[in-house]
C-alpha cells in the first residue's frame, strides 16, 4: 500500500511572535496571524485530497487542523485523530523563557542548539521514540481503513526530476494521503529519523544544510510511504521525501 503523507506545522501564537518557547507547558490559541496563515494553507490545499488526518492534541495543532480541513473541497467533514505523541518537545525548565535563553544555555554547555536538552526536557532520542511510535499506530490505523486498496504491487513512480510546484505534486497515482498537524521542534527531530533511521530518498536538488531546519509556521513537508501488508504484519518498504518546508501559500 502506497499513501501521500503531508505534514504541517502549526500557524503562528503569540508566544512564536514574541520569541518565547511553549513546548508542552504552554498550550496557547493561534494569533491573528496564525488563523490568517491556516486559512492560506487551507486554501493552497483545497483541492488536495485526504483520507485520514492526524493532529496533536494542542490548542494551537488542533486549530490549525480544523481550519484547514475546513477549508477542503472534498474533506470538510473528515475525522480528526488527536495523538498526545504528536505533541511538541518538551523543553522542561525552558519552557515559558525566550527562545534566546535556550541558546545561551545550550552554548554555555558547548553544545549546538538542536542537540541540547534542558534540564527536565526530552532528549532528541525520545522524541524520536514518539515518532516511532506514532507511525506504528498511523500505518496500522492506514492499512485497518484502506484494507481495499491494498495492491500486490503498486508501482510507485520516483520522484527524480524537478516538481511542478503544485499542490499535488508527489500525490499522482497514490490511493491514500494523510494529513498530520505539529509542530516545529518535533518535525525538525521526525525529519532527522526519516533520513538517518528510516534512510528516506531526499527531493531532487534539495540542499542537505535545509533538511533539518526549523520548519516555519504553516510550512509543509511530503512523504510518499510505501508499507508491505503481510497478514498482520506491516514493515515500512519505501519512504521518498516530495518536498520540504514548503511555505508557497505565505507569500
Amino acid at each position: 500500500l502506497a499513501f501521500g503523507l503531508t505534514v504541517v506545522r502549526h500557524g503562528e501564537t503569540q508566544c512564536n511572535k514574541d520569541g518565547l518557547l511553549q513546548g508542552q507547558k504552554i498550550d496557547a490559541p493561534l494569533s491573528d496571524i496564525g488563523t490568517r496563515q491556516s486559512e492560506a494553507a487551507g486554501l493552497y490545499l483545497r483541492d488536495v485530497k485526504f483520507t485520514n488526518v492526524f493532529v496533536s492534541d494542542m490548542k494551537r495543532a488542533k486549530q490549525t487542523a480544523e481550519i484547514i480541513v475546513r477549508n477542503n473541497r472534498t474533506c470538510h467533514d473528515i475525522e480528526l485523530l488527536s495523538d498526545p505523541s504528536l505533541k511538541e518537545r518538551c523543553f522542561g525548565i525552558a519552557e515559558g523563557g525566550q527562545v534566546k535563553d535556550m541558546k545561551n544555555m545550550a552554548k554555555a554547555a558547548g553544545q549546538p542548539l538542536p542537540e541540547f536538552t534542558p534540564p527536565e526536557g526530552e532528549t532528541i532520542e525520545q522524541v524520536k521514540a514518539r515518532v516511532k511510535d506514532f507511525l506504528q499506530a498511523m500505518f496500522q490505523r492506514i492499512v485497518n481503513d484502506h484494507q481495499d486498496k491494498i495492491q500486490d504491487e503498486i508501482p510507485i513512480p520516483k520522484l527524480d526530476g524537478p516538481l511542478a510546484g503544485l499542490p499535488d505534486d508527489g500525490l499522482l497515482g497514490v490511493p491514500v494521503h494523510a494529513l498530520v498537524v505539529g509542530h516545529g521542534a518535533y518535525m525538525s527531530i521526525a525529519m532527522l529519523y526519516f533520513i538517518e533511521d528510516l534512510k528516506c530518498s531526499m527531493p531532487y536538488g534539495s540542499h542537505p544544510a535545509r533538511r533539518f531546519s526549523l520548519c516555519p509556521n504553516t510550512g509543509m513537508c511530503r512523504f510518499v510511504i510505501t508499507l508491505k501488508c503481510n497478514n498482520a504484519d506491516i514493515a515500512l518498504s519505501d519512504i521518498q521525501c516530495v518536498f520540504i518546508n514548503r511555505r508557497n501559500h505565505t507569500k
